[in-house]
């Protein structure tokens, strides 16, 4: 388990150096457009203020970081909050509603910025301008999410099931036909009536919580990168709205996640401290670099576009893979009409919410 989250965390870093030396080379191809690239970095806007800025910036790491500890901790309080458990159904719809927001963040905020930013006239037009970047780099991180989810699943189930003995699957067998649960000596062996095993089932909970955690940590980085950096009180204001809206719903989507995965105290708490601060040091990362941070400069829109692209292939697949399908596909929701209009209800108001948003930030 351990090798496959370092194989995941090697595989973001590798793509990041890849990123950024790619930026370097195609940096040196600027000469021909000296003119627009003066113009770039020249640009001005009425509504750049540098210490009202600041201000904005403080209120919104403040409330960023709250609003994204109530949203992450909330499902995991379930205990005091009994409607809140993963067997009732609130919990799949409010699981629901929050699949449509990181659904609708992948396609209607993050990826439509990697386009812009790909796309900008202040970067040349070969090879930028010339081929979808933004979409390729989106499918890209779509199938190596699908392949770190599928292996990842295949490595934990083989380590789970490694000595269970040729006995035990012909109980395991025998239980299924006779639609029981069968329990194995010494490992806790347990087939439901459709064939799966719990501690199967489990382990695709704690690859989807990982995963998506993953995804939501890069993004959350990049997104408070260019907030912090920006000194546009235009833009901050309604942004700052956006995320505390996006980061509170977001986190009960992956609070859900992480409490399924049952997770022991010290990861949950792990995870819950990576959620909540990661856009928070994105902003006091950008608010550090914000005198040689610019915007516009040919490195920060292909890195920043580029990390977009990525971050929103994988919420993209998270959100209907992990999250939407498997929910809907499931015993659960498949077993009753009445919570499968309810859940898709909640998807639509998610992702429309969200979807709106997209008008101010």
């Amino acid at each position: 388990m351990a090798t496959m989250k370092l194989s995941v965390v090697f595989f973001f870093i590798f793509f990041f150096l890849l990123v950024v030396s790619f930026t370097n080379s195609c940096s040196a191809q600027s000469t021909n457009q000296t003119d627009v690239l003066a113009e770039c970095k020249a640009g001005t806007n009425e509504c750049n203020n540098k210490s009202a800025a600041l201000r904005l910036k403080i209120i919104a790491i403040i409330s960023i970081l709250i609003t994204s500890m109530i949203g992450v901790c909330l499902p995991l309080f379930s205990k005091s909050i009994p409607a809140l458990r993963p067997d009732r159904d609130l919990f799949v719809i409010v699981k629901a509603f929050a699949a449509g927001i990181i659904l609708a963040t992948g396609f209607m905020h993050v990826l439509p910025d990697s386009f812009d930013m790909l796309w900008s006239d202040c970067l040349v037009q070969n090879p930028w301008h010339n081929f979808p970047f933004s979409g390729f780099v989106a499918m890209l991180s779509a199938i190596v999410t699908l392949m770190v989810d599928s292996l990842a699943t295949s490595v934990y189930s083989r380590k789970n099931t490694m000595g269970v003995t040729p006995d035990m699957e012909m109980q395991s067998a025998s239980g299924v036909n006779g639609g029981l649960h069968v329990h194995g000596h010494g490992h806790g062996l347990s087939v439901n009536k459709d064939g799966s095993s719990p501690d199967t089932q489990l382990l695709r909970y704690r690859v989807v919580a990982m995963v998506l955690e993953l995804g939501i940590v890069v993004h959350s980085v990049v997104i408070g990168l260019s907030l912090g950096a920006t000194n546009n009180t235009c833009t901050i204001k309604p942004l700052v709205a956006a995320l505390c809206f996006h980061q509170m719903f977001e986190g009960m989507g992956l609070g859900g996640c992480i409490l399924q995965a049952e997770y022991k105290m010290l990861k949950k708490g792990i995870m819950v401290f990576f959620f909540s601060t990661t856009t928070p040091f994105g902003i006091a990362l950008g608010i550090a670099l914000s005198n040689v941070y610019r915007e516009n400069s040919q490195s920060s829109l292909i890195t920043v576009g580029l990390l977009n692209a990525s971050s929103a292939g994988l919420l993209i697949y998270m959100a209907l893979v992990d999250l939407l399908a498997a929910d809907f596909m499931g015993g659960k929701l498949q077993s009753s009409i009445k919570l499968q209009l309810k859940s898709y209800v909640a998807v639509l108001l998610g992702a429309g919410g969200m979807s709106l948003m997209a008008k101010w930030a």
